[in-house]
């Protein structure tokens, strides 16, 4: 498993890890309304890092790198629990400056847990009702 920089090419692969993974995830939100067009309007002026393997796109992570912000982290629903989600979470440390933070929508529990083992604490909890998410920071 290789971690590389995304181009324009692999847009359409990320297009579709990106709804796969939160249509399957997120059990709190309207599948009904996420679209394809999704990752683009999601990761404008973001850099963004996949996790391949055998030309294979596997995850990817996209980084707001003036605020050192991890917006989004996905790992294609085949390929949980295999490290991939590790990978680009380490690749994304080592690209940015600490502290490093991003948020977690609260009831994502597996994704609150996933980040905690890796040594990310909470800060403070932020947003409304049905909306509220986790500010984490990595230091």
């Amino acid at each position: 498993m290789r971690i590389r920089v995304a181009n324009e090419s692999d847009y359409a692969e990320l297009r579709n890890i990106y709804l796969e993974s939160r249509r399957k995830n997120f059990h709190w939100a309207d599948i009904e309304e996420m679209t394809l067009e999704d990752f683009d309007n999601h990761t404008v002026d973001e850099y963004i890092i996949l996790a391949e393997e055998d030309n294979h796109i596997l995850g990817f992570a996209s980084l707001y790198l003036p605020d050192n912000f991890i917006h989004n982290l996905f790992v294609h629903p085949d390929f949980f629990g295999k490290g991939v989600g590790g990978l680009l979470l380490d690749a994304s440390v080592e690209k940015m400056n600490k502290p490093l933070r991003l948020k977690c929508v609260s009831e994502n529990q597996k994704a609150m847990t996933f980040y905690e083992n890796k040594g990310w604490k909470k800060v403070v909890e932020e947003g409304h009702s049905g909306e509220k998410y986790w500010v984490m920071i990595y230091e």
